[in-house]
């Protein structure tokens, strides 16, 4: 059984998630070593995705991931293709100087893709756009109903982090750079906000 070691201690995301994708086609066992708590659930969900065993302890010098090639193992066919997808980039719809009209717009947007019978797929939130799914948002109650509605809700790990939002996600999951760009690149049409 072959083994790969991967010290991913002070590389920012998607590194981390890239490194360990790699050695996964090369090894039965990788342990990620990662200093951070975005890169370590970016490589959690990347070895649940692709069914692979998980084992963490967390030590002085950073969080030890072994995964594990195991019975339920997925053959990587890349993502599947995505319908429709939005990016929000900011928390604010529209430029220009008048951020409480921005926010205002981005409100009604959002409350707006609701009451449509066509939805997107997926909205993706990067940069400040993070903040709009966490507690205390003005559109949160609109994001849980879309996502009831079956929309997938991604939000950048990395940009919450730099928010210290990580621990006030309420609407979503935290994602990746890695998954992102594979939604955007496969979706049928994205449109950016």
């Amino acid at each position: 059984m072959a083994k790969k070691v991967i010290d991913a201690r002070t590389l920012a995301c998607p590194e981390p998630v890239m490194l360990t994708m790699k050695a996964m086609k090369e090894a039965d066992e990788v342990v990620t070593i990662v200093d951070n708590e975005v890169a370590g659930e970016n490589v959690s969900q990347l070895a649940r995705s692709q069914g692979w065993e998980l084992d963490t302890a967390k030590k002085e010098d950073g969080t030890y991931l072994t995964l594990r090639k195991g019975a339920g193992v997925v053959e990587d066919k890349g993502p599947p293709a995505k319908g429709v997808v939005i990016l929000i980039a900011s928390e604010f719809l529209g430029r220009g100087e008048l951020l409480q009209l921005g926010s205002v717009l981005m409100q009604s947007f959002l409350h707006t893709l609701n009451g449509l019978s066509t939805r997107p797929e997926t909205v993706i939130f990067i940069n400040s756009g993070v903040k709009l799914v966490a507690r205390d948002s003005l559109v949160l109650e609109d994001l849980r109903r879309l996502k009831e509605s079956g929309v997938e809700l991604l939000a950048c790990g990395t940009c919450l982090s730099y928010f210290s939002l990580m621990d006030r996600v309420a609407a979503g999951q935290v994602s990746n750079m890695m998954t992102i760009a594979e939604t955007l690149l496969h979706a049928e049409k994205v449109i950016s906000l």
